[in-house]
C-alpha cells in the first residue's frame, strides 16, 4: 500500500506492505526516519522553520513547522517501538524554487532549523539532498528500509 504524505503532513508505519512517499519538496523539507530492528518509519513534509510566526496554525497543524513537526515525527515512531540510536535519517528539499534572488531564503532557513533541532538532540543524519533549485521526491519502503530520492532532472537514487 502506498501512503502519500502531503505538504504540512506526517505519516508513519510499521506495516511491511507500506511505502511512504512525499512529492514536490521545493523549499519544504522532507525528513524520513526508519528503525531497521522494528521495521518502523515515518516521513514528515514541513513547510516553514518556526511555529512562532503563526501560533494558531501551529496548534492546528504542527506538521507545517520544523520545530513542532520534527518532535512529533520522532515521538510517533517511538510509539511503534523505534529507537533514536538505530534510526536511518534522510533529509531532502530546502531548495530555492520561487525565490531565485534569495530574498526570503525559506529553503535555507528550513534546513537550518532542522540542523539546530538535530544538533540539540544528538541526531545524526545519514544522507542529505538539500539546496539547489530543483524539486525532490522521497520514498521509504517499510519492509526493507530502503529510501529513494528522486531529483528533478536527475532521476532517482537509493540512499
Amino acid at each position: 500500500m502506498k501512503i502519500i504524505i502531503g505538504v504540512s503532513d506526517m505519516k508513519m508505519s510499521n506495516d511491511l506492505e507500506t511505502t511512504l512517499i512525499t512529492y514536490s519538496l521545493g523549499s519544504c523539507i522532507g525528513v524520513s526516519i526508519y528503525d531497521p530492528v522494528v521495521k518502523a518509519g515515518g516521513i514528515l513534509h514541513y513547510m516553514l522553520p518556526e511555529s512562532s510566526i503563526d501560533v494558531v496554525k501551529a496548534k492546528n497543524n504542527p506538521f507545517m513547522f520544523a520545530d513542532t513537526g520534527i518532535p512529533k515525527l520522532f515521538k510517533a515512531t517511538y510509539d511503534l517501538g523505534a529507537k533514536k540510536q538505530r534510526m536511518k535519517i534522510i533529509v531532502a528539499g530546502g531548495a530555492q524554487i520561487l525565490d531565485q534572488k534569495g530574498f526570503f531564503n525559506i529553503g535555507k532557513r528550513n534546513h537550518l532549523a532542522l540542523r539546530k533541532i538535530f544538533f540539540k538532540n544528538n541526531v545524526i543524519i545519514n544522507h542529505e539532498e538539500v539546496g539547489g533549485n530543483c524539486n525532490r521526491t522521497v520514498r521509504l519502503d517499510i519492509k526493507t528500509g530502503e529510501t529513494f530520492i528522486k531529483i528533478s532532472g536527475k532521476g532517482e537514487i537509493r540512499v
